[in-house]
């Protein structure tokens, strides 16, 4: 699968926008400041594919891309930190819970934390609709280049142990800015659209 050959494809407002045309889902979610759209964008080794905003909360609405014509890289809204509207927070969170509630739409979760920091509240919320959806999921844990050496490991565990993680989830270590991680979660996300 060509992961440069990609096309935005729509931006789902409501259920009846999601796409239910068999193909794989590729799932990315997490808080609105911890990098996603950096993440995106160093997976598919392009600049700004992804909208990389000043002001966190930029995706509003359950955006697909279409890879190769093979599979959908699905951007989720982002969590916990955007300055908009509760009203606005609240049809996230439904759009959300109906696109995690329909059987067969997710083929694997990429959730993104902040490889620094303990998990949220959200985090943990978010980890769960991921366990309870019964999908494949991972976890990547952004901003490793901020960390020393000597805080990974126990970082990797924190976040493991706050979010409850089954031991065959991966948490895996990552850094949009170096590329670090990138390789393993290419073969992740190949391997799921196999």
């Amino acid at each position: 699968m060509n992961l440069h050959n990609v096309q935005f494809i729509l931006s789902a407002a409501r259920p009846a926008d999601f796409k239910r045309d068999g193909l794989p889902q590729i799932v990315f979610s997490g808080k609105s400041n911890v990098g996603k759209s950096s993440v995106i964008n160093r997976i598919l080794q392009r600049k700004n594919f992804a909208r990389v905003g000043e002001s966190p909360g930029k995706t509003v609405h359950i955006n697909y891309f279409l890879i190769d014509e093979k599979a959908y890289l699905v951007d989720l809204p982002g969590y916990g930190y955007a300055k908009v509207p509760k009203s606005e927070k609240e049809r996230w969170a439904k759009l959300m819970e109906r696109y995690f509630a329909e059987d067969g739409l997710i083929t694997l979760g990429i959730m993104i934390v902040d490889a620094r920091h303990k998990p949220t509240e959200n985090d943990v919320i978010m980890a769960n609709w991921f366990k309870a959806s019964g999908c494949r999921f991972l976890v990547v844990a952004n901003k490793l280049d901020k960390l020393k050496k000597s805080e990974i490991e126990p970082n990797m565990a924190l976040i493991r142990q706050t979010l409850a993680l089954p031991e065959e989830v991966l948490v895996l270590p990552f850094s949009a800015e170096k590329g670090e991680g990138r390789e393993r979660l290419v073969a992740e996300i190949l391997a799921a659209c196999e």
